[in-house]
């Protein structure tokens, strides 16, 4: 046994306290405020300190007592044995978590483990009535009793008046029912307008509906995107304790202690003309100096010594959002429960309040702005040789767009240019290294067509338009990405969490889909090889193929099909479609939560030294990763929404006009095509096909007329006529017209073994 010292009055190692001990010392004591000062209260060795750490968040997670922003611990919330709550996530070890569903205490609100079968079914986000079981460890689990589903009996959509009452129609286009609406239920209602309804148990009405929220009429400017942010249950209205925040903020001194001063610099912002937010600033210049041999970069720096000829001093200057919403404030919440800001064609529904969204965090002109900056230099060939952060203070020089800085690079500037031309020389010349840098790696390179709506005053659609991609979006894409790599570089060249950005490898089953079908297309060379390693280069080499013949479009969205869905995780997996091995968001924190995580890292802890372990965050960072992985989904799928809907009101003047499309989608039911010009899609359904018996070939992606052989496959060329577009809905319906069917294509003997028939 050891000796102890005559001058340790510790009392002796007794091993760790139990939870109720530890509890009754915290109360006591709530300026203690680390681990080693607890520790020691109770004996403990540096052996036993993972064990406390581990019934201190247990402690902190139970709500039994509350860890303020100052660490001490003080009398948390009362929990009652039975409350409602909502499924956040999961931990590191995949048990699904849950957090109360209404929390009005300081500090975060306690999270439970949720237990038996039911918990494990839960849904992210969905909410159900739990008992709380308290375990001897201090930390609390929850069992389901049952689900409270709000969401399953949420309808929106558009009543229609007929007789005392009337119905509504769900805007949810799977959704085929027809809800009646009693008379009370529908008085003041306008015919056509839009609303959100719960349904109601009827036994004499069948399916029933009371009206709880009135959209305004069907017709009415802004419409869509308010039935859209309905339907998808996006949160645009913040607490009242968030805006106050904002409301509160004020400006911070130029000359804060901790602050580079780059105001001299001509940082400017590059966005899209219609953006109000604008978070990220670039500056670069040529670093050609012989003394910068990329060895003042410690952990970060390049392997590369010498001379840099030929080389690029990059600047990324990104908001310093952190500056204003810290952990656990109310801003701070509600950005973490919206986990990014939404973008419709007419509107924005910001993570942030316009405060600080459109304000006080923009990169505006003139403006002093705090921000976090990532100084970059690159080689000739594109190569990060170092980097470095810091926190500064900036003066944006001018706010750019995409189409004004490619035309003063093309030299068809029809106005004085606001940035000198070394200036915009230097940006170009690093871009272009950059992106020689990206060919060499492999990157994925799809070319997929994206379409914009165009609003007229009153904020009503007038066509829709394809996005032009110039070289200048691209250079903000690659400078955005070296910072993003140099990130999540920063964080784990020092061993601290990180929330990376990971993209996984492709699943072989999809793989070996859009292997039979490059094979069926038949183009010479247009093939995966069996046994090959799997990495981006390969699919560039067969987009390059396709990129002359009319298959190129439907090549470029199979491929994309392919891949795996891009999330965040505390666990690097790599990202497969940048062909890079680390990676991590972080220069968009105005509309992303995830940036906002990262700044809070690299400040915290990369650039003060105050490090958390990777393996203490772990559990918070894997909850938060799926749950803004969760509303990044549900943002892109609302804006895909709301797009489709202004497709079908501008096409809802055109029934019956004919146009040339592709087929997109084969399913059993149907053909879905797609229109290039205005990138709507909608369905031909397999009813409208000529007469036949129609056998769906999944593997093929085909319909085979079983009598006579004709087949319908994904990529092919029709012409097809306008019969029914449901704007609510966002839906459009075809028919084939003319010579689309005229010309028989006949499948072989092999390409029919195991279809699923399907009859007209």
């Amino acid at each position: 046994m050891a000796r102890r010292s005559k001058n340790d009055d510790r009392p002796p190692r007794t091993g760790l306290p139990s939870p109720a001990a530890l509890i009754e010392f915290l109360r006591a004591n709530p300026g203690a405020l680390g681990t080693r000062e607890i520790a020691r209260a109770f004996g403990l060795g540096p052996a036993d300190q993972p064990g406390l750490r581990s019934m201190l968040r247990a402690i902190e997670r139970s709500g039994e007592l509350a860890r303020t922003g100052n660490r001490k611990f003080v009398p948390g919330k009362t929990l009652p044995e039975i409350m409602p709550v909502e499924r956040s996530g999961s931990d590191a070890d995949g048990f699904p978590l849950a957090r109360p569903v209404a929390w009005s205490e300081d500090g975060d609100a306690p999270s439970f483990r949720l237990i038996g079968a039911a918990g494990e079914e839960l849904a992210v986000g969905q909410r159900a009535l739990a008992r709380l079981l308290r375990r001897d460890t201090g930390e609390i689990d929850a069992e389901i009793i049952r689900t409270l589903d709000e969401r399953g009996i949420r309808i929106v959509g558009v009543f229609r008046r007929s007789g005392d009452g009337g119905v509504l129609v769900a805007a949810d286009r799977r959704d085929k029912s027809e809800y009646r609406v009693l008379g009370h239920d529908a008085a003041g209602l306008a015919d056509d307008e839009l609303v959100v309804a719960e349904e109601m148990p009827s036994r004499r009405f069948g399916k029933r509906a009371r009206i709880v929220e009135r959209l305004g009429p069907a017709d009415a400017p802004g419409a869509i995107s308010r039935m859209t942010i309905a339907a998808f249950d996006i949160p645009d209205e913040f607490p009242p304790a968030a805006l106050a925040e904002a409301a509160a903020a004020r400006p911070l001194s130029a000359d804060a202690a901790g602050r580079t001063d780059l105001r001299a610099l001509a940082l400017v912002t590059i966005d899209g003309s219609d953006a109000r937010d604008f978070d990220d600033a670039v500056w670069a210049e040529p670093d050609d100096d012989p003394a910068d041999s990329g060895a003042n970069g410690g952990a970060n720096g390049g392997a590369n010594g010498g001379a840099n000829g030929g080389g690029w001093h990059i600047v990324v200057a990104i908001a310093d959002v952190g500056a204003y919403v810290t952990p656990g404030s109310a801003l701070d919440r509600e950005a973490a429960r919206r986990g990014n800001s939404v973008y419709f064609p007419d509107r924005v529904v910001p993570m942030l309040p316009e405060a600080l969204s459109n304000d006080l965090c923009s990169l505006v002109p003139g403006a002093d702005r705090p921000c976090v900056v990532a100084h970059l230099w690159i080689d000739s060939a594109g190569r990060k040789r170092r980097h470095r952060f810091e926190r500064a203070t900036m003066r944006s020089a001018a706010r750019l767009t995409y189409e004004a800085v490619q035309a003063a690079h093309d030299g068809r500037a029809e106005e004085p240019f606001p940035l000198a031309p070394d200036r915009l020389a230097a940006l170009y010349g690093a871009f272009a290294a950059l992106d020689r840098a990206r060919v060499a790696r492999g990157a994925l390179a799809l070319d997929l067509a994206e379409h914009q709506i165009v609003l007229d005053a009153e904020r009503r659609p007038i066509a829709v338009v394809p996005r032009t991609r110039l070289d200048s979006h691209r250079l903000i894409e690659e400078f955005m990405i070296l910072a993003n790599v140099a990130a999540a570089e920063e964080l784990e060249s020092r061993q601290h969490a990180c929330m990376y950005r990971v993209h996984d490898a492709p699943d072989p089953e999809k793989l070996a889909a859009l292997r039979d079908f490059l094979t069926e297309l038949g183009i010479p060379g247009l093939t995966l090889v069996k046994g090959q390693v799997i990495r981006p280069e390969l699919f560039n080499r067969v987009l390059a193929r396709a990129a002359t013949t009319p298959e190129a479009p439907i090549v470029n969205q199979l491929v994309l099909r392919s891949q795996a869905q891009a999330v965040y995780s505390p666990n690097n997996l790599g990202h497969f479609g940048l062909a890079l091995t680390r990676y991590a968001h972080f220069t968009s924190p105005i509309r992303r939560y995830a940036d906002l995580l990262v700044h809070r890292l690299i400040v915290s802890r990369a650039l003060t030294g105050a490090a958390i372990p990777a393996r203490d965050a772990g559990e918070a960072l894997g909850a938060i990763a799926e749950h803004i992985s969760t509303t990044e989904r549900r943002a892109a799928s609302a804006e895909r929404a709301a797009l489709d809907r202004y497709r079908a009101v501008l096409l809802g003047g055109s029934i019956g006009a004919v146009f040339e499309a592709r087929v997109t989608g084969v399913l059993p039911f149907g053909l879905f095509v797609g229109l290039p010009e205005s990138g709507a899609d909608g369905l031909i359904p397999i009813s409208s096909l000529p007469s036949d018996y129609y056998d769906h070939d999944p593997a093929r992606h085909r319909l085979v007329g079983r009598r006579s052989q004709r087949v319908f496959a994904l990529g092919d060329a029709v012409t097809v006529a306008l019969v029914e577009a449901d704007a609510i809905g966002g839906r459009l319906v075809f028919r084939l017209e003319g010579e689309s069917f005229a010309r028989p294509r006949v499948a072989s003997a092999g390409a029919r073994r195991g279809l699923y028939r399907r009859r007209r």
